[in-house]
């Protein structure tokens, strides 16, 4: 699978360029899936639902599953977090995954930079950013998008790893 990611400080715009990117490549017929990194305690389950209950009385792992989705919650009780390449590991093969937050990880990234709230660009020192996306002019040794541009984006992100326009299907011969 095709990875690459998009980071940035908080408040920056990463998850509104994720969501634009994952509906802009998906529309051109590319299967996507995402990485989110949370660095707080997240909890996608809630006290007092069924799966919450098993996982309080002490299972390493539920899967919730229904007609409609499938969720895994696994407990670390304590050991360290797992590198990205395991989670990777752990997702069904796709053309692209799409990577939110990770700054530290060596993956190739585009990062969100908004000028508010002045944070420094992380990419002055990291050289998997292979562009910044902004919401102001920069002068950088790589690639500066409009924030925005979610279509030059796209493309900049496909290019990089290789995955060019979806060819149109072939039309059915008549018999």
């Amino acid at each position: 699978m095709k990875v690459y990611g998009v980071t940035g400080w908080k408040n920056t715009g990463k998850t509104g360029l994720v969501e634009r990117l994952v509906a802009e490549i998906t529309g051109r017929g590319f299967s996507v899936s995402t990485v989110k990194h949370a660095h707080h305690a997240v909890d996608v389950d809630q006290p007092g639902t069924d799966s919450h209950r098993h996982r309080t009385a002490g299972a390493s792992e539920v899967l919730l599953a229904s007609s409609r989705r499938i969720a895994v919650m696994q407990e670390l009780r304590g050991a360290p977090e797992p590198p990205l390449t395991d989670l990777l590991a752990r997702l069904s093969p796709v053309d692209l995954v799409l990577v939110e937050g990770y700054k530290r990880a060596r993956h190739p990234k585009v990062e969100a930079f908004r000028a508010q709230p002045g944070n420094p660009l992380i990419a002055a020192d990291d050289p998997t950013i292979r562009a910044v996306a902004s919401d102001t002019p920069l002068d950088l040794d790589r690639p500066v998008f409009d924030l925005n541009d979610t279509p030059a984006i796209a493309d900049f992100i496909l290019s990089q790893v290789g995955l060019g326009p979806r060819p149109s299907p072939l039309p059915c011969p008549r018999t």
